[in-house]
């Protein structure tokens, strides 16, 4: 997906969204021809001339000021991730291409990161790392979310997991919320990476083999992955509710740990407290490992001990 291409489907669908009542314009009399708010009405709520909001939205404008960017977000009422996706499709910041025949180098936990999730056997909790890839996870994760370790290292991405394997759409009982979430991220990490050809290799794949993931894509969702609830219909436990955080560095976007909890006293900690006594591995096992992650090479390997 190019930037332009990305600036031009993300105006678009925000301006279709909006009516007239919305912005407190007033409605004029016969049919629309298009949904939504007409360019020229964005352009008056903007302050732009409707040529400049024109060549915008056809991703013509080399360089939009920031300020002229913030009245764009106001004028389409975007929220925080949106405005700040707007910024990001609109002045992208390249980033180096890796030559030809040079794939991209393998992400690398962050060694801190490792020793946190090391020590969470109670909370299922994983390592996302970019483009969603799935880089670390505990026992805990694997017996709620599935085997990360069974499959190939290229098929460990949450994304491709939610909408090309089977069991997803069992497992999570909002299983179309899920996937939503999982296309507004995705959104944001192209307008992040917009020179990223892993990442627009797996956005094109997914295009291709999962109608739902083409149906949402084209509507533009887009949220960061922060925190909230998701509900569980697990083949072992049966429900579970539990709520999720997302941590990250302060310096470093592209991981983030991601813990899932029960409420204290609840069914779903009573469900999950017995999913992980079942999960958890004998006492005589040689090979007890506390955190699983991908190697550099590929393989998964364990963590320290």
């Amino acid at each position: 997906m190019s930037t332009a291409t990305g600036l031009n489907e993300f105006l678009r669908s925000r301006r279709a969204r909006l009516r007239p009542q919305d912005v407190a314009l007033p409605e004029y009399g016969g049919a629309r021809r298009v949904a939504g708010l007409r360019r020229e009405e964005i352009a008056l709520l903007a302050g732009v001339s409707v040529d400049y909001y024109t060549r915008m939205e056809q991703g013509r404008v080399p360089n939009p000021s920031a300020a002229v960017l913030d009245s764009l977000a106001r004028a389409l009422r975007l929220d925080e991730d949106e405005t700040r996706h707007l910024h990001q499709l609109a002045r992208p910041r390249r980033r180096g291409v890796p030559a030809a025949g040079h794939p991209p180098q393998p992400q690398l936990v962050r060694p801190m990161l490792r020793r946190v999730l090391d020590r969470l056997d109670d909370f299922p909790a994983l390592v996302m790392g970019r483009r969603m890839d799935v880089l670390a996870w505990n026992p805990a994760a694997g017996a709620l979310l599935g085997d990360y370790g069974a499959l190939d290292p290229a098929e460990r991405n949450i994304a491709r997991i939610t909408f090309l394997a089977p069991s997803s759409r069992e497992l999570f009982a909002d299983w179309a919320d899920c996937a939503r979430e999982n296309v507004a991220y995705l959104h944001l990490e192209a307008g992040r990476h917009p020179d990223d050809p892993v990442l627009a290799r797996l956005i094109g794949e997914l295009s291709m083999r999962s109608q739902d993931f083409r149906r949402m894509w084209a509507e533009h969702p887009v949220r960061d992955k922060t925190a909230g609830t998701k509900r569980f219909r697990h083949p072992l436990v049966g429900e579970l509710e539990l709520a999720y955080e997302t941590l990250r560095a302060a310096d470093d976007r592209d991981q983030a740990l991601i813990t899932y909890a029960a409420e204290p006293g609840s069914a779903s900690e009573d469900a999950l407290r017995m999913l992980l006594a079942w999960s958890a591995p004998a006492p005589d096992e040689e090979d007890h490992r506390p955190l699983r992650a991908a190697a550099p090479d590929g393989r998964g390997v364990s963590g320290a001990r």
